[in-house]
């Protein structure tokens, strides 16, 4: 059965996304976006060194992956809106992931700022994903301005917690029209599954495979958890119960 996903008019094979920080080395980091089959990697516009030195990381970038730079730094959606437009200019593409961070403790989105640099930039042809705090108001909002895609996290970026925002992010999944993407928190590949099931279009895994003892292992897992997830939630997933059902009749011929 074909199940794409499309986002922008491009068709995805894999709902599997990737980041590119906290890899010990770039050679590591490049075979570990090969095993992993995604389509899509996201790295930060601030981490480029756009001289084009040895350690150029998008050198490193497999040929059949979509590029989506992030604004990662911003703290107002004018740098936001700055860091997209240097993005485009050096080549990078007009996909772009919207963060906007005010909260230096838990690194928290900042919804309204991201709303604004979303309506910006899509009015300037850029496919826009927004990273966002999970709430449906904020969603519908980014939705209406023309986002991509709404990207809330899971639990705090980089903290491995798992989807601690299931409640917040399951009502944004069955109201929200433009595809879901969960971004940040995913610690295990049994989340990243747990996250397709729910009904999640992608989820975008960075922290949880750079950091494991094996990352191109743990890439690979992920893929196989992501499938595995999604193929359930395709299938129907039955319906749970506080009663014990038996799964064989407690009756027959034993007893006629």
């Amino acid at each position: 059965m074909q199940d794409s996903l499309v986002i922008a008019g491009k068709e995805l094979n894999s709902r599997l996304f990737v980041g590119t920080g906290k890899f010990a080395d770039h050679s590591k980091m490049k075979e570990t976006l090969q095993e992993s089959r995604s389509e899509v990697v996201t790295v930060a516009v601030r981490r480029v060194d756009l001289s084009g030195s040895d350690q150029y990381i998008l050198n490193d970038i497999p040929n059949h992956m979509t590029l989506m730079p992030n604004t990662s730094g911003a703290r107002s959606a004018e740098e936001a809106i700055r860091i997209a437009r240097l993005a485009k200019a050096s080549g990078m593409g007009n996909w772009i992931k919207i963060e906007v961070i005010t909260n230096s403790k838990y690194l928290l989105p900042d919804n309204e700022e991201t709303i604004k640099a979303t309506e910006s930039l899509v009015k300037e042809g850029f496919v826009v994903l927004p990273y966002m705090s999970p709430d449906l108001m904020a969603a519908k909002r980014l939705e209406e301005a023309g986002a991509a895609t709404v990207m809330p996290l899971g639990s705090p970026i980089g903290s491995n917690r798992g989807i601690r925002m299931k409640e917040m992010i399951q009502i944004m999944i069955e109201d929200i029209k433009v595809p879901i993407v969960i971004d940040a928190g995913i610690g295990r590949p049994s989340e990243a599954a747990e996250a397709m099931e729910m009904g999640a279009d992608a989820v975008l895994v960075n922290t949880a495979i750079a950091t494991a003892k094996d990352p191109v292992a743990m890439a690979k897992a992920f893929d196989l958890a992501v499938q595995a997830g999604r193929s359930a939630y395709m299938s129907g997933i039955g319906s749970s119960s506080t009663n014990a059902k038996a799964s064989s009749p407690l009756t027959g011929f034993l007893h006629s």
